[in-house]
């Protein structure tokens, strides 16, 4: 089995302004293909070609082969990817049951946004933040790389459920904000799809 990319729902102009039409094509077609096709290669032939992309990445840490950092990286890159364009639309509002879980872990609102904004403008180098389901806690962390919550402590440092993640690596923003890191961190709020990071809470 050859992991292919995903369509998107939406059209790569339907974030405007926050997100632009150019850095959402290249980042999609590019980018995330370009992780894809390395994944594909670095499993080819293996024992591994068969798995789901998340039934590999719950397994990586018993996964054996000399490329496994490549393997690692790409196929963190492929998962990254699909929870974060899934997460993106505009307009839509935050649902009471994801309000409630939100205010019982950060007091409230505005205090969740503040922190996940200090955690995104203070990580270094390339890599993401999630906000993710750790037992039933909501909690903010962080990865490097193309690393995820998913893959467990021993890889990742972190644990958890994601359901919710901002894109650090400059190819994610640069085209629009350039140097402008918080710019891009604060406009994330508009085009996320809270209905869906509802709906990965309530799985």
């Amino acid at each position: 089995m050859s992991y292919l990319l995903p369509s998107l729902s939406y059209s790569y102009d339907s974030l405007e302004p926050f997100f632009d039409e150019e850095t959402m094509k290249i980042h999609h077609t590019k980018h995330h293909q370009n992780y894809i096709n390395n994944t594909n290669f670095i499993l080819e032939k293996t024992a591994f070609s068969s798995l789901s992309i998340y039934e590999l990445i719950s397994i990586l840490k018993e996964i054996t082969l000399e490329n496994k950092d490549a393997l690692r990286n790409n196929a963190g890159g492929h998962i990254n990817h699909i929870l974060f364009w899934k997460t993106l639309k505009k307009d839509t509002v935050l649902p009471d049951i994801l309000k409630i879980e939100i205010e019982k872990q950060f007091r409230d609102f505005e205090s969740f946004k503040d922190q996940f904004e200090k955690i995104a403008l203070n990580h270094f180098g390339s890599g993401w933040v999630w906000l993710v389901n750790q037992n039933g806690t909501l909690s903010i962390v962080s990865t490097v790389n193309q690393d995820n919550p998913l893959m467990g402590k021993y890889i990742s440092n972190t644990y958890g459920n994601p359901i919710m993640g901002i894109d650090l690596w400059e190819h994610a923003y640069y085209l629009k904000y350039q140097n402008r890191k918080l710019e891009y961190i604060k406009s994330f709020w508009n085009v996320v799809n809270w209905n869906e990071v509802s709906s990965r809470l309530q799985k």
